[in-house]
């Protein structure tokens, strides 16, 4: 199945460029192509379409293999350029492949042309995928960062690994002072099993949700909390920490109190006054 393929050829001669387009087309392309052989149409044709290589002999009359990897350079794209010349030497090549050119095809040896072209949309899908995910993540971390609710990452020992600003608010610590430091600064000493249990489960895959429990603040106040903790697996599946989410449940907590205490009342009052 042909492989659609729009390439951008930077070459003065005619017949050149219908070699490497059949070049090409034997490698299993569906080649569309521009023909372009001055820095002014270079830079119109990059700016009016999408384009999956460049193509660019390295002598031209009027234009030259540096000129339009440096019109590409500009252009801010990261589409493999790849120069195609019978006029370079060994060494220009390489220079060329130093100042930001992909790779060097010679035009007596057209038969690399394909597999260099392969490579470098492979290599140029890579490099997008790989910025795609690391701005996902970035946007991710920025959300998590910002979360009122208190998002803190830790290792399968209870090393804290990551403590937003949630956490900082909730639990009165900043950054600088918990990473590195283990979980168990925040449990009181009347829950000794508490994080082997939940820990337990962790490690065995299941998350823990909705947890209500009791932690201590930095100024040593208990803080009632409800917490959902998460197992965080590496690439493989392999269970290597924990994620927490926890929220501040103190005023709810009071309320309930306050609540059942007035259903208390009520039901006391209703008793005493029954008649015998």
């Amino acid at each position: 199945m042909f492989k659609a393929l729009r390439a951008l050829i930077v070459e003065d001669s005619v017949e050149d460029t219908f070699f490497i387009v059949r070049e090409l087309q034997r490698g299993g392309f569906n080649v569309s192509f521009e023909r372009v052989e001055t820095c002014v149409t270079m830079q119109t044709a990059l700016a009016a379409q999408t384009w999956d290589v460049i193509i660019s002999d390295y002598s031209l009359p009027r234009f030259g293999g540096a000129a339009a990897l440096a019109v590409y350079q500009q252009s801010g794209l990261d589409i493999p350029f790849i120069i195609v010349s019978g006029a370079i030497g060994e060494d220009r090549a390489v220079e060329m492949v130093k100042a930001g050119a992909h790779d060097y095809v010679m035009k007596d040896n057209l038969a690399r042309l394909v597999p260099a072209v392969e490579h470098e949309l492979s290599a140029a899908a890579d490099r997008r995928n790989r910025r795609q995910t690391e701005a996902a993540t970035a946007y991710l971390a920025s959300i998590v960062q910002s979360c009122e609710d208190a998002i803190t990452g830790k290792t399968l020992d209870g090393t804290i690994v990551s403590w937003n600003t949630g956490a900082e608010k909730l639990y009165g610590y900043s950054a600088v002072e918990m990473i590195g430091q283990s979980i168990s600064t925040l449990f009181p000493p009347y829950r000794p099993d508490e994080f082997g249990e939940i820990m337990g489960k962790i490690k065995a895959g299941k998350q823990v949700r909705q947890f209500e429990t009791v932690r201590i603040r930095k100024d040593r106040q208990p803080v009632e909390v409800s917490l959902t903790i998460s197992p965080i697996r590496d690439a493989d599946g392999k269970v290597i920490g924990a994620s927490t989410v926890a929220r501040d449940i103190t005023e709810r907590k009071h309320a309930e109190g306050e609540r059942l205490a007035l259903i208390q009342e009520l039901t006391a009052a209703l008793t005493h006054g029954r008649p015998a």
